[in-house]
């Protein structure tokens, strides 16, 4: 069972957003092809790192990591690799790792039971959500039930929108559908959910304005700014960040995607208040979070 220890005293950040695409035998959350391509349009190569190796990687930088893979075993019809062995993972490295679960939303009634256990029995502290990938529409009425139980447990979600790069450049874009990820859905189920905390991951091209504007009129969502390197982020985006949202944006890198040296070195060049990062790099998470 999953109990931080992590010391906000001793880290400079906390990376709400970091991906553990492989276990140790080299089993993935996608299909190897879907893989292939995403390398392609990070233009990364190598060996994915496994869960050990993110932990000593985020302890030598002296930052906390969010860390979650995405159960999509239906629609890419392909196992995940395992919640369970990232939340043991996260346990045996709780000095910088903070373990979310992911659950297949088009399982139902066995997706419920599935995040019950997570939390119930290894102690993950949050829900990791890809709409795209796991070809769900978040507002669907049918989902209701599993949000109805997240928002009771009082666990955060983390749900990918905008643009995506899984499946980037390939026919189709391997028939994933980028319109699932409109953050105008998750405004609808923050409506009907108002004690589930909410986290829109990424800048949500080419939605940002909604996403500003969610974030801005639902207490319960928030805004991650994982996925581009914010040289590339919108200036309304920086100017809400630095300005009425600072409450509201998280710190988070996409890795193995994106790096958090290279995500820091451009965003220092956005010269956004003191204050207000502060608040983004580890204050709001960590409220967020439950770490204070």
């Amino acid at each position: 069972m999953y109990e931080s220890r992590i010391d906000l005293d001793s880290i400079t950040a906390i990376d709400t957003h970091v991906h553990i695409e492989a276990d140790d035998c080299g089993h993935g959350a996608l299909p190897p092809e879907l893989n292939d391509a995403m390398d392609a349009y990070f233009k990364r190569s190598g060996p994915v790192p496994n869960l050990d190796a993110v932990a000593d990687y985020y302890r030598e930088l002296s930052m906390a990591a969010v860390v979650f893979t995405v159960d999509a075993r239906t629609a890419m019809k392909t196992m995940p690799n395992s919640s369970e062995e990232i939340a043991l993972g996260a346990a045996r490295n709780n000095d910088v790792l903070i373990p979310f679960g992911s659950v297949d939303p088009l399982r139902g009634a066995a997706a419920i039971e599935h995040a019950r256990q997570l939390h119930g029995e290894f102690g993950v502290r949050g829900f990791k959500f890809h709409p795209s990938v796991q070809d769900f529409l978040p507002s669907d009425p049918q989902f209701e039930p599993l949000f109805t139980v997240l928002e009771e447990l009082g666990l955060p979600t983390v749900f990918h929108t905008g643009q995506t790069g899984i499946g980037a450049g390939m026919p189709g874009g391997f028939g994933i559908r980028m319109s699932l990820s409109n953050p105008m859905h998750l405004d609808d189920l923050a409506a009907r959910h108002p004690q589930l905390k909410i986290i829109m991951a990424h800048p949500s091209v080419p939605w940002q304005d909604e996403a500003i504007a969610i974030a801005s009129h639902k207490a319960n969502v928030f805004i991650d700014l994982s996925g581009w390197s914010p040289k590339y982020f919108e200036p309304k985006l920086v100017q809400a960040a630095r300005t009425y949202l600072q409450d509201k944006v998280l710190f988070g890198s996409d890795f193995p995607a994106i790096t958090p040296e290279r995500w820091m070195r451009d965003y220092a060049r956005l010269e956004i208040p003191e204050e207000a990062t502060a608040k983004i790099f580890k204050t709001n998470a960590a409220r967020l979070l439950e770490l204070v």
